[in-house]
């Protein structure tokens, strides 16, 4: 596997934890407000292989205590458990961040007891969600971009048998790459920010998969927890009544807000105010009870 990025070290990412981030490539998703939309698109080139990696990780051992896995979406990947396999092998402790579309793979690394901590996105209420996560905008195939099923030249006979099974047991999720006759079109979000919000939608999401994962994490023994990031542009009060009924049940639910940046592929977009932030998190509360904001300072 590839990797497009590493922090080498983070008090934030894994909580409770001192770790490292590691960003894997592709996504099937392409929010309008994304950061690592470089990574989500396939255009950043990787940094390193797994044996640098490791090599690195094995240094920082007694230093780090965990390895969080982001991305991108790091399920897509079919050798993601192998990654965290080997990542475990050296006594870290492993957490993924995930958009919640790929249950199969979430279902296969919580079984196989691979994986100690997951943060799922939820993205919008479900009238929203195809609209916020750019599903429509892009050729379904190119959610593959930037992961090791885009090209398919590695043998078999290269893998290890863990990541033989994963690859035959995921392959490229055919479900997420099913196009429309009309789907055709590249994306028209990039980072400089050149375009206007597109408002035709030519694929919708399949919302089952995002509940399934939903509920696979709230019944799971796993430590989880469930973040939307607040944009004034995407998201509404109405928005966080049907987002709490969607994750009823959860123990742990954080709102983070928007923050601009030269990656996020579209310009227009806002952070939403304080006092709007506060009245959500008020809502998500009658919810769950352990809604907090994160990132976010009261004004003076």
């Amino acid at each position: 596997m590839k990797l497009h990025g590493l922090q080498k070290m983070t008090l934030l990412d894994f909580p409770g934890h001192v770790a490292c981030t590691v960003f894997l490539g592709g996504c099937d998703f392409r929010c309008p407000f994304c950061h690592n939309y470089d990574l989500a698109s396939g255009s950043a080139r990787p940094v390193m292989d797994e044996d640098a990696f490791f090599t690195f990780l094995k240094k920082r051992k007694g230093l780090l205590d965990g390895v969080a896995v982001t991305g991108g979406e790091p399920c897509l990947h079919g050798d993601l458990p192998d990654l965290l396999r080997r990542i475990r092998a050296l006594g870290f402790r492993t957490k993924v961040d995930t958009n919640g579309y790929h249950p199969d793979m979430l279902q296969y690394i919580i079984e196989e007891k691979l994986v100690d901590y997951v943060a799922m996105d939820i993205k919008n209420s479900p009238a929203k969600y195809a609209a916020t996560t750019g599903f429509g905008y892009f050729p379904a195939d190119e959610a593959f971009r930037g992961t090791e099923l885009w090209h398919t030249e590695e043998s078999s006979a290269q893998r290890s048998p863990a990541d033989t099974q994963a690859a035959q047991r995921f392959p490229a999720d055919t479900r997420s790459i099913q196009r429309s006759p009309s789907d055709t079109h590249a994306s028209p979000i990039n980072s400089a920010k050149a375009y206007s919000m597109p408002v035709h939608i030519t694929r919708k999401p399949d919302l089952g998969r995002i509940h399934e994962s939903i509920s696979l994490l709230i019944h799971s023994p796993i430590d989880c927890e469930f973040r939307t990031t607040v944009v004034k542009e995407f998201h509404s009060a109405e928005d966080f009544y049907e987002i709490g009924e969607m994750i009823r049940g959860a123990d742990k639910y954080f709102l983070q807000c928007f923050t601009d940046r030269d990656t996020v592929p579209f310009g227009d977009l806002h952070a939403p105010s304080y006092e709007e932030l506060r009245r959500y998190w008020k809502i998500m509360l009658g919810f769950v009870p352990g809604t907090e904001l994160r990132g976010v300072n009261e004004p003076a």
